[in-house]
């Protein structure tokens, strides 16, 4: 995929990911897309820069997205209803982005039903605000279960920015950590950016996913795989995205 580092025009190609993990493309369930044709031109897109698959992850947050697998997966049949109706032929798959707050250690010690993808993998998220009291416990009580919690977008919790040893706790504990990858164009500022860049250079990103909310997000994502610079990012570092291929 690095053939074309000699060309001055870099043409949009994610294929070495393959797999989006992480996106907010089911319609109407959060702050993501919200019809039904946003969510088949986003992914007709998506597909064209190299993307196969899409592990759509909507919120799931008591009180603002009081989301359940009985709201998440109707939204994805009929997202793969359409997506066969418009002849677009990528795979789609749901899961969610659990906050680790206290009503989501209740679903894991009630044994409630959660979302997951893969083998095992469940996506969880913090407040930008102040971590959560108990990270630490709901990563254990996922891994006690089977489940391989993985912490979405690390480099935007500023309270942890430039803290390399606080994302090793989470590595040492047994979650896995994934880039959102408009971090490294800088989108959501410097701050995120380097730490960012640091995480993935220093071998402790797992996935790397989009976030993708909106239009400005797919033209910002467009702009970051023009750019050489992010290729080079890539060169020696292994992500795993396109194990969820499988």
């Amino acid at each position: 995929m690095f053939s074309f580092f000699s060309s001055k025009k870099i043409t949009p190609d994610l294929s070495f990911i393959s797999v989006d993990m992480h996106s907010h493309l089911l319609p109407g369930l959060d702050d993501g897309l919200q019809e039904l044709v946003q969510t088949m031109d986003f992914m007709r897109k998506l597909q064209q820069m190299g993307y196969r698959k899409f592990i759509c992850t909507p919120h799931i947050l008591s009180d603002m997205y009081p989301n359940t697998p009985e709201t998440i997966l109707p939204k994805l049949q009929l997202v793969r209803d359409a997506l066969l109706e418009n002849n677009i032929d990528v795979q789609v798959d749901a899961a969610a982005e659990y906050m680790v707050d206290i009503d989501f250690e209740n679903l894991i010690n009630e044994n409630k039903r959660l979302l997951t993808f893969g083998k095992n993998f469940i996506l969880i998220e913090m407040s930008y605000a102040a971590p959560s009291n108990n990270i630490e416990s709901v990563i254990f009580n996922l891994k006690l279960k089977g489940l391989q919690p993985i912490l979405a977008h690390p480099e935007r919790y500023n309270y942890y920015l430039g803290n390399i040893k606080q994302f090793q706790r989470f590595i040492d504990l047994g979650c896995y950590l994934q880039v959102n990858l408009l971090s490294l164009l800088g989108y959501y500022g410097e701050p995120a950016k380097h730490t960012a860049i640091s995480l993935l250079k220093k071998g402790m990103i797992t996935f790397a996913g989009t976030d993708m909310h909106h239009e400005n997000h797919l033209n910002a994502l467009k702009s970051l795989a023009s750019k050489k610079s992010f290729y080079k990012l890539f060169e020696n570092i292994q992500i795993r995205n396109k194990e969820l291929l499988l």
